[in-house]
C-alpha cells in the first residue's frame, strides 16, 4: 500500500470518527443510566456495563500479549480475575480485549491491539500491552467482553487513575477504574459476573 492511501485512509477514518462521535457520545451518555450494572462478590458495589462503541470485531485471535502488536506506547501489564458474585472464580470465560494505539487510533482492518483469551481455573487473565492513547471525546481506556459458558456478556470498560480527560468523558465510570501502578506500568482489576 503506498504511503499516500494509508494516510488517505487514516484521515478517512478519522474524520469519520470525529462525526460520529459526537453522536454517539451524546446517545450513550442518554442512555447510561439504562444500562444494568453487575453487583460485586462479597460487597454493594456495582460493577457497570458499558457500551461495545463502534470498533468492536468479532474474532479476534487468541493472544494475552498486545505489545507485539505495535511500536510505541508505554507497556503496561493489567491483570486480575473473573469472579461470580459470590467471589467463586469462574474458569474459562472468554474475555475480548480492544483498545486504541498510542496515538488514539483503533486498527478497523485487522487484530492489532485486539484479542481474546480464556480465564484459568483460578478465574485469573493476564494481558501485555500498551497505555491506549487518547482521542477526541473519549480518556484512556481499554474494552473488555467477558463470556462465561452458558451465561450473559458482560461489556465494559477500563480506565485509568490521574488522567486528567476522566472527568471530562461522558462514558468514564469511577468504578471501572484499574488498581494502576503507574511507575510499575501494572494494575489489576476483577471483573464480577
Amino acid at each position: 500500500m503506498a504511503p499516500n492511501d494509508l494516510n488517505r485512509r487514516r484521515f478517512t477514518a478519522g474524520l469519520v470518527t470525529a462525526i460520529a462521535l459526537p453522536a454517539f457520545l451524546s446517545e450513550a451518555k442518554a442512555n447510561r443510566v439504562h444500562l444494568a450494572q453487575t453487583p460485586a462478590c462479597g460487597t454493594d458495589t456495582l460493577t457497570a456495563l458499558q457500551t461495545a462503541g463502534p470498533f468492536f470485531t468479532s474474532g479476534s485471535p487468541r493472544k494475552t500479549n498486545f505489545q507485539r502488536d505495535t511500536r510505541g506506547g508505554q507497556p503496561i501489564l493489567l491483570y486480575g480475575q473473573v469472579l461470580d458474585q459470590n467471589c467463586r472464580p469462574v474458569q474459562g470465560a472468554k474475555i475480548d480485549f480492544w483498545q486504541a494505539d498510542a496515538n488514539g487510533a483503533y486498527d478497523n482492518s485487522g487484530y492489532r491491539l485486539r484479542g481474546h483469551q480464556f480465564s484459568d481455573a483460578n478465574g485469573r487473565w493476564r494481558l501485555e500491552t500498551i497505555l491506549p492513547g487518547l482521542y477526541p471525546g473519549r480518556t484512556r481506556h481499554i474494552h473488555a467482553r467477558v463470556q462465561p459458558r452458558g451465561q450473559r456478556i458482560l461489556t465494559t470498560q477500563l480506565y485509568f487513575p490521574g488522567i486528567p480527560q476522566n472527568r471530562r468523558d461522558g462514558l468514564y465510570v469511577r468504578s471501572l477504574l484499574v488498581a494502576f501502578d503507574p511507575g510499575a506500568g501494572r494494575g489489576s482489576f476483577d471483573f464480577i459476573l
